[in-house]
Protein backbone atom coordinates (compact mmCIF):
# COMPACT_ATOMS: atom_id res chain seq x y z
CA UNK A 1 0.00 0.00 0.00
CA UNK A 2 2.88 2.32 0.77
CA UNK A 3 4.25 1.80 -2.75
CA UNK A 4 0.86 2.53 -4.31
CA UNK A 5 0.33 5.66 -2.24
CA UNK A 6 3.86 6.77 -3.19
CA UNK A 7 2.93 6.47 -6.86
CA UNK A 8 -0.25 8.46 -6.27
CA UNK A 9 1.70 11.28 -4.61
CA UNK A 10 4.20 11.53 -7.48
CA UNK A 11 3.58 13.95 -10.32
CA UNK A 12 1.80 12.33 -13.28
CA UNK A 13 4.77 13.07 -15.57
CA UNK A 14 7.15 10.99 -13.42
CA UNK A 15 4.78 8.03 -13.31
CA UNK A 16 4.18 8.05 -17.08
CA UNK A 17 7.93 8.35 -17.65
CA UNK A 18 8.52 5.31 -15.44
CA UNK A 19 5.98 3.27 -17.38
CA UNK A 20 7.43 4.40 -20.70
CA UNK A 21 10.95 3.34 -19.73
CA UNK A 22 9.71 -0.10 -18.72
CA UNK A 23 7.86 -0.49 -22.03
CA UNK A 24 10.99 0.28 -24.09
CA UNK A 25 12.98 -2.43 -22.30
CA UNK A 26 10.87 -5.13 -23.98
CA UNK A 27 12.78 -6.74 -26.87
CA UNK A 28 10.98 -6.84 -30.22
CA UNK A 29 9.35 -10.22 -30.82
CA UNK A 30 10.83 -12.54 -33.43
CA UNK A 31 8.39 -13.52 -36.15
CA UNK A 32 7.68 -17.11 -37.20
CA UNK A 33 8.40 -17.14 -40.95
CA UNK A 34 8.55 -20.15 -43.27
CA UNK A 35 11.49 -20.60 -45.65
CA UNK A 36 9.06 -20.09 -48.56
CA UNK A 37 7.91 -16.74 -47.13
CA UNK A 38 11.50 -15.68 -46.42
CA UNK A 39 12.59 -16.24 -50.03
CA UNK A 40 9.46 -14.46 -51.27
CA UNK A 41 10.16 -11.55 -48.93
CA UNK A 42 13.79 -11.31 -50.06
CA UNK A 43 12.85 -11.28 -53.76
CA UNK A 44 10.05 -8.78 -53.16
CA UNK A 45 12.40 -6.37 -51.37
CA UNK A 46 15.02 -6.60 -54.13
CA UNK A 47 12.43 -6.20 -56.91
CA UNK A 48 11.21 -3.07 -55.11
CA UNK A 49 14.74 -1.78 -54.51
CA UNK A 50 16.11 -2.21 -58.06
CA UNK A 51 13.97 -1.98 -61.20
CA UNK A 52 16.60 -4.01 -63.12
CA UNK A 53 15.67 -7.12 -61.13
CA UNK A 54 13.11 -9.46 -62.69
CA UNK A 55 11.99 -13.07 -62.22
CA UNK A 56 11.36 -15.63 -64.95
CA UNK A 57 10.61 -19.34 -65.04
CA UNK A 58 7.88 -21.91 -65.45
CA UNK A 59 4.61 -20.94 -63.70
CA UNK A 60 6.28 -18.22 -61.59
CA UNK A 61 3.70 -15.52 -62.48
CA UNK A 62 -0.02 -16.28 -62.75
CA UNK A 63 0.24 -19.59 -60.84
CA UNK A 64 2.40 -17.97 -58.09
CA UNK A 65 5.16 -20.54 -58.64
CA UNK A 66 5.07 -24.34 -58.58
CA UNK A 67 5.89 -24.21 -54.84
CA UNK A 68 4.22 -20.80 -54.26
CA UNK A 69 7.57 -19.13 -53.59
CA UNK A 70 6.70 -16.22 -55.91
CA UNK A 71 3.18 -15.79 -54.48
CA UNK A 72 1.81 -12.28 -55.04
CA UNK A 73 4.78 -10.96 -57.03
CA UNK A 74 3.04 -11.02 -60.44
CA UNK A 75 0.07 -9.07 -59.08
CA UNK A 76 2.45 -6.51 -57.59
CA UNK A 77 5.00 -6.12 -60.41
CA UNK A 78 3.16 -7.24 -63.55
CA UNK A 79 4.05 -9.14 -66.73
CA UNK A 80 7.25 -7.27 -67.51
CA UNK A 81 9.04 -8.24 -64.31
CA UNK A 82 7.46 -11.58 -63.36
CA UNK A 83 7.54 -13.67 -66.52
CA UNK A 84 6.00 -17.08 -67.23
CA UNK A 85 8.13 -19.05 -69.67
CA UNK A 86 7.55 -22.07 -71.91
CA UNK A 87 8.79 -25.47 -70.68
CA UNK A 88 12.26 -24.95 -72.16
CA UNK A 89 15.03 -24.57 -69.58
CA UNK A 90 17.73 -24.09 -72.18
CA UNK A 91 15.67 -21.35 -73.83
CA UNK A 92 14.70 -19.27 -70.80
CA UNK A 93 18.08 -19.73 -69.09
CA UNK A 94 19.68 -18.38 -72.26
CA UNK A 95 17.28 -15.42 -72.28
CA UNK A 96 18.18 -14.73 -68.65
CA UNK A 97 21.94 -14.90 -69.26
CA UNK A 98 21.59 -12.53 -72.24
CA UNK A 99 19.54 -10.12 -70.14
CA UNK A 100 22.25 -10.17 -67.43
CA UNK A 101 24.91 -9.38 -70.06
CA UNK A 102 22.75 -6.48 -71.21
CA UNK A 103 22.70 -4.98 -67.70
CA UNK A 104 19.59 -6.45 -66.07
CA UNK A 105 19.56 -8.65 -62.95
CA UNK A 106 17.48 -11.73 -63.71
CA UNK A 107 16.34 -14.34 -61.19
CA UNK A 108 16.01 -17.55 -63.21
CA UNK A 109 13.89 -20.16 -61.42
CA UNK A 110 14.21 -23.83 -62.24
CA UNK A 111 11.13 -25.75 -61.10
CA UNK A 112 13.70 -28.20 -59.73
CA UNK A 113 17.47 -28.18 -60.20
CA UNK A 114 17.18 -31.60 -61.82
CA UNK A 115 15.78 -29.71 -64.82
CA UNK A 116 18.80 -27.38 -64.86
CA UNK A 117 20.60 -30.20 -66.67
CA UNK A 118 18.64 -29.06 -69.74
CA UNK A 119 20.32 -25.65 -69.37
CA UNK A 120 23.76 -26.55 -68.05
CA UNK A 121 25.52 -25.16 -71.13
CA UNK A 122 23.95 -21.76 -70.42
CA UNK A 123 24.81 -21.91 -66.71
CA UNK A 124 28.44 -23.05 -67.12
CA UNK A 125 29.65 -21.98 -70.58
CA UNK A 126 27.68 -18.73 -70.87
CA UNK A 127 27.13 -17.45 -67.31
CA UNK A 128 30.08 -18.81 -65.31
CA UNK A 129 32.89 -18.27 -67.84
CA UNK A 130 32.06 -14.97 -69.55
CA UNK A 131 33.55 -12.61 -66.96
CA UNK A 132 36.90 -14.43 -67.18
CA UNK A 133 36.82 -14.82 -70.98
CA UNK A 134 36.06 -11.11 -71.42
CA UNK A 135 39.03 -10.09 -69.29
CA UNK A 136 36.71 -8.72 -66.60
CA UNK A 137 34.78 -6.50 -69.02
CA UNK A 138 31.47 -8.39 -69.09
CA UNK A 139 29.87 -9.29 -65.74
CA UNK A 140 26.87 -11.65 -65.66
CA UNK A 141 24.80 -10.72 -62.56
CA UNK A 142 22.27 -13.56 -62.58
CA UNK A 143 20.66 -15.80 -59.95
CA UNK A 144 19.72 -19.40 -60.73
CA UNK A 145 17.41 -20.67 -57.98
CA UNK A 146 14.99 -23.48 -57.19
CA UNK A 147 14.57 -26.64 -55.09
CA UNK A 148 17.56 -28.99 -54.94
CA UNK A 149 18.24 -32.44 -53.52
CA UNK A 150 15.93 -35.17 -52.27
CA UNK A 151 12.25 -34.43 -51.76
CA UNK A 152 9.69 -37.12 -50.95
CA UNK A 153 8.46 -39.82 -53.31
CA UNK A 154 9.73 -38.25 -56.54
CA UNK A 155 12.30 -40.95 -57.37
CA UNK A 156 15.60 -40.89 -59.24
CA UNK A 157 15.11 -38.12 -61.80
CA UNK A 158 13.87 -35.51 -59.32
CA UNK A 159 16.03 -36.13 -56.24
CA UNK A 160 19.63 -35.19 -57.03
CA UNK A 161 21.75 -32.76 -55.05
CA UNK A 162 23.69 -30.44 -57.33
CA UNK A 163 25.89 -28.79 -54.70
CA UNK A 164 28.97 -30.71 -55.86
CA UNK A 165 28.10 -30.29 -59.55
CA UNK A 166 27.94 -26.49 -59.45
CA UNK A 167 30.44 -26.12 -56.60
CA UNK A 168 33.00 -27.69 -58.96
CA UNK A 169 32.84 -24.80 -61.45
CA UNK A 170 35.01 -21.65 -61.20
CA UNK A 171 33.05 -18.51 -62.04
CA UNK A 172 29.96 -19.54 -60.08
CA UNK A 173 29.05 -18.77 -56.49
CA UNK A 174 26.91 -21.48 -54.89
CA UNK A 175 24.81 -21.02 -51.74
CA UNK A 176 22.65 -23.53 -49.85
CA UNK A 177 20.33 -22.06 -47.20
CA UNK A 178 18.90 -24.07 -44.30
CA UNK A 179 16.53 -21.82 -42.32
CA UNK A 180 14.49 -18.69 -43.02
CA UNK A 181 17.27 -16.28 -42.05
CA UNK A 182 19.68 -18.04 -44.42
CA UNK A 183 17.09 -18.06 -47.20
CA UNK A 184 16.22 -14.38 -47.02
CA UNK A 185 19.74 -13.08 -46.45
CA UNK A 186 21.36 -15.26 -49.11
CA UNK A 187 18.77 -14.61 -51.85
CA UNK A 188 19.21 -10.85 -51.33
CA UNK A 189 23.01 -11.13 -51.41
CA UNK A 190 22.79 -13.31 -54.52
CA UNK A 191 20.61 -10.79 -56.37
CA UNK A 192 22.98 -7.92 -55.50
CA UNK A 193 26.12 -9.88 -56.47
CA UNK A 194 27.72 -9.09 -59.83
CA UNK A 195 28.56 -12.76 -60.43
CA UNK A 196 26.30 -15.68 -61.36
CA UNK A 197 24.99 -17.23 -58.13
CA UNK A 198 23.33 -20.64 -57.83
CA UNK A 199 20.85 -20.75 -54.91
CA UNK A 200 20.12 -24.35 -53.93
CA UNK A 201 16.88 -24.40 -51.93
CA UNK A 202 15.16 -27.48 -50.49
CA UNK A 203 11.56 -28.38 -51.25
CA UNK A 204 11.00 -30.10 -47.89
CA UNK A 205 12.13 -26.93 -46.07
CA UNK A 206 9.77 -24.51 -47.86
CA UNK A 207 6.91 -24.96 -45.38
CA UNK A 208 9.05 -25.12 -42.23
CA UNK A 209 8.72 -22.05 -39.95
CA UNK A 210 11.69 -20.51 -38.16
CA UNK A 211 12.03 -17.48 -35.94
CA UNK A 212 13.12 -14.45 -37.94
CA UNK A 213 14.91 -11.95 -35.72
CA UNK A 214 14.13 -8.23 -35.82
CA UNK A 215 17.48 -7.72 -37.58
CA UNK A 216 16.56 -10.24 -40.30
CA UNK A 217 13.20 -8.52 -40.80
CA UNK A 218 15.00 -5.38 -42.01
CA UNK A 219 15.13 -4.61 -45.74
CA UNK A 220 18.88 -4.05 -45.32
CA UNK A 221 19.51 -7.54 -43.92
CA UNK A 222 22.05 -9.61 -45.88
CA UNK A 223 23.84 -12.90 -45.22
CA UNK A 224 27.34 -12.58 -46.70
CA UNK A 225 28.20 -15.13 -49.37
CA UNK A 226 31.23 -17.21 -48.38
CA UNK A 227 30.68 -17.18 -44.62
CA UNK A 228 29.56 -20.20 -42.59
CA UNK A 229 27.64 -20.00 -39.31
CA UNK A 230 28.20 -21.96 -36.10
CA UNK A 231 24.67 -23.02 -35.18
CA UNK A 232 25.69 -24.77 -31.95
CA UNK A 233 28.89 -24.43 -29.93
CA UNK A 234 30.64 -27.62 -28.83
CA UNK A 235 33.98 -29.00 -27.69
CA UNK A 236 34.10 -32.72 -28.60
CA UNK A 237 33.46 -32.92 -32.34
CA UNK A 238 32.83 -30.67 -35.37
CA UNK A 239 29.81 -31.54 -37.52
CA UNK A 240 29.61 -29.69 -40.86
CA UNK A 241 26.54 -29.67 -43.08
CA UNK A 242 24.39 -27.60 -45.44
CA UNK A 243 20.71 -27.30 -46.33
CA UNK A 244 18.16 -29.63 -44.70
CA UNK A 245 20.70 -31.98 -43.00
CA UNK A 246 21.76 -29.06 -40.74
CA UNK A 247 18.52 -29.63 -38.84
CA UNK A 248 19.32 -33.35 -38.54
CA UNK A 249 22.76 -32.49 -37.18
CA UNK A 250 21.24 -30.23 -34.51
CA UNK A 251 18.80 -33.00 -33.54
CA UNK A 252 21.68 -35.45 -33.24
CA UNK A 253 23.64 -32.92 -31.16
CA UNK A 254 20.68 -32.52 -28.78
CA UNK A 255 20.45 -36.29 -28.29
CA UNK A 256 24.20 -36.67 -27.76
CA UNK A 257 24.39 -33.78 -25.30
CA UNK A 258 22.34 -35.92 -22.89
CA UNK A 259 25.18 -38.44 -23.05
CA UNK A 260 27.80 -35.78 -22.35
CA UNK A 261 28.93 -35.35 -25.97
CA UNK A 262 29.01 -31.70 -27.09
CA UNK A 263 28.90 -31.27 -30.88
CA UNK A 264 29.84 -28.06 -32.67
CA UNK A 265 27.42 -27.80 -35.61
CA UNK A 266 28.46 -25.66 -38.57
CA UNK A 267 25.93 -24.54 -41.19
CA UNK A 268 28.01 -23.97 -44.33
CA UNK A 269 25.51 -21.64 -45.99
CA UNK A 270 27.90 -21.25 -48.95
CA UNK A 271 29.33 -24.14 -50.97
CA UNK A 272 31.52 -21.98 -53.20
CA UNK A 273 33.54 -20.08 -52.06
CA UNK A 274 33.79 -22.45 -49.10
CA UNK A 275 34.47 -20.95 -45.67
CA UNK A 276 37.19 -23.45 -44.80
CA UNK A 277 38.65 -21.11 -42.15
CA UNK A 278 35.61 -21.51 -39.87
CA UNK A 279 35.76 -25.30 -40.25
CA UNK A 280 39.52 -25.39 -39.61
CA UNK A 281 39.22 -23.27 -36.46
CA UNK A 282 36.51 -25.60 -35.14
CA UNK A 283 38.50 -28.76 -35.92
CA UNK A 284 41.52 -27.31 -34.15
CA UNK A 285 39.30 -26.92 -31.08
CA UNK A 286 37.40 -30.23 -31.15
CA UNK A 287 40.02 -32.49 -32.83
CA UNK A 288 37.30 -34.48 -34.63
CA UNK A 289 35.29 -33.98 -37.84
CA UNK A 290 32.11 -35.42 -39.36
CA UNK A 291 30.57 -34.03 -42.57
CA UNK A 292 26.89 -34.55 -43.45
CA UNK A 293 25.24 -34.05 -46.85
CA UNK A 294 22.32 -35.41 -48.85
CA UNK A 295 24.30 -35.85 -52.08
CA UNK A 296 26.23 -38.83 -53.37
CA UNK A 297 29.56 -39.68 -51.70
CA UNK A 298 32.00 -39.66 -54.61
CA UNK A 299 33.57 -36.24 -55.27
CA UNK A 300 31.00 -34.63 -52.96
CA UNK A 301 31.00 -31.60 -50.66
CA UNK A 302 32.15 -33.72 -47.72
CA UNK A 303 35.00 -35.13 -49.80
CA UNK A 304 36.17 -31.59 -50.58
CA UNK A 305 36.01 -30.55 -46.91
CA UNK A 306 38.04 -33.60 -45.87
CA UNK A 307 40.65 -32.90 -48.57
CA UNK A 308 40.97 -29.26 -47.56
CA UNK A 309 41.36 -30.21 -43.89
CA UNK A 310 44.02 -32.78 -44.82
CA UNK A 311 45.94 -30.21 -46.89
CA UNK A 312 45.70 -27.43 -44.27
CA UNK A 313 46.86 -26.60 -40.76
CA UNK A 314 43.96 -28.40 -39.02
CA UNK A 315 45.10 -31.88 -40.12
CA UNK A 316 47.66 -32.20 -37.32
CA UNK A 317 44.94 -31.46 -34.75
CA UNK A 318 42.79 -34.46 -35.73
CA UNK A 319 42.69 -37.28 -33.18
CA UNK A 320 40.79 -39.59 -35.55
CA UNK A 321 40.07 -39.84 -39.28
CA UNK A 322 37.31 -37.55 -40.57
CA UNK A 323 34.05 -39.37 -41.38
CA UNK A 324 31.51 -38.55 -44.10
CA UNK A 325 27.76 -39.13 -43.83
CA UNK A 326 26.20 -38.93 -47.31
CA UNK A 327 23.35 -40.09 -49.45
CA UNK A 328 23.58 -43.66 -50.72
CA UNK A 329 25.60 -44.19 -53.90
CA UNK A 330 22.51 -45.16 -55.93
CA UNK A 331 19.84 -43.39 -57.98
CA UNK A 332 17.06 -42.44 -55.57
CA UNK A 333 14.55 -45.32 -55.14
CA UNK A 334 10.82 -44.63 -55.24
CA UNK A 335 9.74 -46.93 -52.38
CA UNK A 336 9.58 -44.96 -49.12
CA UNK A 337 11.54 -47.42 -46.99
CA UNK A 338 14.33 -47.49 -49.59
CA UNK A 339 14.22 -43.70 -49.93
CA UNK A 340 14.59 -43.30 -46.14
CA UNK A 341 17.64 -45.54 -46.26
CA UNK A 342 19.15 -43.55 -49.13
CA UNK A 343 19.36 -40.17 -47.35
CA UNK A 344 21.11 -39.39 -44.03
CA UNK A 345 18.93 -39.78 -40.95
CA UNK A 346 19.58 -38.56 -37.39
CA UNK A 347 20.55 -42.10 -36.34
CA UNK A 348 23.21 -42.24 -39.08
CA UNK A 349 24.75 -38.99 -37.84
CA UNK A 350 24.77 -40.22 -34.21
CA UNK A 351 26.42 -43.48 -35.33
CA UNK A 352 29.11 -41.61 -37.30
CA UNK A 353 29.85 -39.26 -34.39
CA UNK A 354 30.20 -42.13 -31.91
CA UNK A 355 32.37 -44.02 -34.39
CA UNK A 356 34.67 -41.01 -34.80
CA UNK A 357 34.91 -40.53 -31.01
CA UNK A 358 35.43 -44.29 -30.57
CA UNK A 359 32.50 -44.56 -28.18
Amino acid sequence: MAAVSGLVRRPLEQVSGLLRRRFHRTAPAALQVTVREAINQGMDEELERDEKVFLLGEEVAQYDGAYKVSRGLWKKYGDKRIIDTPISEMGFAGIAVGAAMAGLRPICEFMTFNFSMQAIDQVINSAAKTYYMSGGLQPVPIVFRGPNGASAGVAAQHSQCFAAWYGHCPGLKVVSPWNSEDAKGLIKSAIRDNNPVVVLENELMYGVPFELSSEAQSKDFLVPIGKAKIERQGTHITVVSHSRPVGHCLEAATVLSKEGIECEVINMRTIRPMDIETIEASVMKTNHLVTVEGGWPQFGVGAEICARIMEGPAFNFLDAPAVRVTGADVPMPYAKILEDNSVPQVKDIIFAIKKTLNI
